[in-house]
């Protein structure tokens, strides 16, 4: 039996013994409503991390394998870079849409149905010879899915709950578990049936966990029928254009936006000026507010300033936030490449290695919650630009690793060397605990900085980082891309150690030095939120 498949076994085996266990230790405590969501975005998130397992590695390997390595993996970078670009734009409109016109419920449904739809697209393609064009439209289809998926799954969620309910921190942590669940899954299956047998398979089985999650929603959600309804549900019945209902008009706007975004994905020239300019309006807006302290004369703050002032923490935030996505987010594109080519993997495919983040969530996150508790009630929890710094330097470390494992085989690489696994894992590790310092953290945050009526567009803005960051990790994995035709394998990773030095080491130290320098200010200038 191969290493690849009895890390996927174990890795089952794994999950059919904890998920049965948090569900029973829990049922008593929270509505069911939580356990069919749980399991809906369980499947959702194996869908989606199932086809970003393998997806450069696909693309490099089928899609572009007419072009020469370096072209076909700057080529991919960019790709992939868009597409995440998108899925993280795309949830602002699926969220206004859920709000104002289709309810939560119908919403998520449409989704669901859009990304399973997307990934069998994607498998009949990949079967059937890998037309580019097919392609596109599936990653449109799948952008367009997502973003009215997955921003409103956890908002139904939230709907269970009371606002003073002190069982909903708790709801989340087991929903947030679902997801790396899922996560941890999907590399483990997705990639090695990709990857072992047929591209195709590994599409097909995250497709499979897409119509997976939308049967489990369905099925369940009509216990709940006072729930994730439409705003004004008569007047969705009623015909608004053309004879048309609004639902109606929404499935075909839908649908006509496939081809834009496949179209922006295919051409990200474009969809770099398109963020460039949404960024500058989002943020020169926020901006605005900062400076003039709009909000405090609507009557939202308490002290002449105070808005404001929060309202530049954000903006510093989001700097730092974006920065550190844009050295994570390396894991699905230039790392697996790197995994792929010149670790000694031992048997186990490139794209499985993808599951170690969401197995190592699954393991620390626990002990920081620990942490954190323990330090507050000392009286000596870091505040949140503080954790920021840490995580900074986490991802920097974990770059320094993997530089570290780079050059001690480049020497020798032409002879077959390859980067001992250690290296990879370790890295993976602290990046996944800089993620712990900055990911649950920010959201809440977030929060607390907007002043009352502009939550919802500050969180959208803050989406925006993320966004960003996957767009300049696509840039950054171009620059790995650049070695000519029939450069030797030991130029090649010198690329990799180059750009993973440069910027995930010095630049993303410099990042942290200066978020250190300037946190007393920015811990003043938030009056009081922690």
């Amino acid at each position: 039996m191969d290493s690849a498949l009895i890390f996927m076994l174990v890795g089952w085996a794994f999950v059919l013994v904890w998920v049965p266990l948090v569900v029973l230790s829990q049922r008593k405590t929270h509505p069911k409503a939580l356990f069919t969501l749980f399991f809906a975005e369980l499947w959702e998130r194996f869908s989606f991390y199932g086809m970003r397992s393998f997806l450069v590695l696909y693309m490099t390997g089928v899609l572009f394998k007419q072009m020469v390595q370096g072209e076909a993996d700057a080529r991919a970078y960019g790709i992939y870079g868009a597409f995440n670009a998108l899925l993280y734009a795309a949830p602002v409109i699926g969220g206004m849409i859920a709000d104002r016109i289709l309810g939560f419920r119908r919403t998520i449904l449409l989704g669901g149905i859009c990304m399973a739809a997307a990934q069998f697209i994607l498998a009949g393609n990949a079967f059937t010879g890998s037309n580019e064009t097919i392609f596109f439209i599936g990653l449109g289809l799948l952008a367009v899915g997502n973003g009215f998926f997955k921003p409103n799954i956890s908002s139904f969620l939230g709907t269970f709950y009371d606002k003073n309910d002190n069982r909903k921190d708790g709801a989340f942590t087991i929903f947030y578990m679902g997801i790396n669940i899922g996560a941890f899954l999907a590399p483990l299956t997705c990639a090695y049936l990709a990857q072992t047998y047929n591209w195709g398979l590994g599409f097909l089985a995250a497709g499979i966990g897409m119509l997976l999650g939308i049967v489990v929603f369905w099925n369940n959600m009509s216990k709940y029928e006072d729930k994730g309804n439409p705003p004004n549900p008569e007047q969705l019945k009623q015909p608004f254009f053309g004879g048309m209902t609004r639902g109606q008009i929404i499935v075909l706007l839908s649908l006509i936006s496939v081809p834009l975004f496949a179209f922006l994905i295919n051409f990200e020239k474009l969809t770099d000026w398109i963020l460039i300019a949404s960024g500058i309006g989002v943020l020169g807006y926020v901006l605005y507010f900062a400076l003039t302290d709009k909000a405090l004369e609507e009557g939202h703050g308490d002290t002449k300033g105070v808005n404001g002032q929060r309202l530049l923490v954000f903006l510093a935030l989001f700097f730092f936030h974006m920065i550190f996505w844009t050295l994570f987010e390396q894991a699905g594109g230039s790392l697996t490449i790197l995994a792929d080519r010149y670790v000694n993997r031992h048997g186990i495919t490139a794209g499985q290695f993808q599951s170690l983040n969401p197995l190592f969530i699954m393991l620390f996150a626990p002990v920081f919650a620990w942490i954190w508790i323990k330090l507050s009630k000392a009286g000596k929890e870091p505040r949140t630009p503080m954790k920021f710094f840490y995580g900074l330097i986490q991802i920097a470390l974990g770059f320094w690793v993997i530089v570290l494992g780079a050059k001690s085989v480049m020497a020798g690489v032409g002879s077959g060397a390859l980067i001992p696994v250690i290296y990879l894992v370790v890295m993976y590790l602290l990046h996944t605990t800089g993620e712990l310092s900055i990911s649950p953290v920010g959201l809440s945050v977030v929060t607390k900085l907007a002043p009352g009526q502009m939550v919802g567009f500050i969180m959208g803005a803050w989406f925006l980082s993320i966004a960003f960051a996957h767009k300049i990790a696509g840039e950054l994995g171009k620059q790995i891309a650049s070695p000519a035709e029939g450069t030797d394998a030991a130029t090649a990773l010198g690329a990799f150690a180059d750009v993973y030095m440069q910027w995930g080491v010095y630049v993303t130290l410099a990042a942290a030095a200066l978020l250190l320098l300037i946190s007393p200010i920015l811990k003043k200038w938030m009056h009081g939120v922690q």
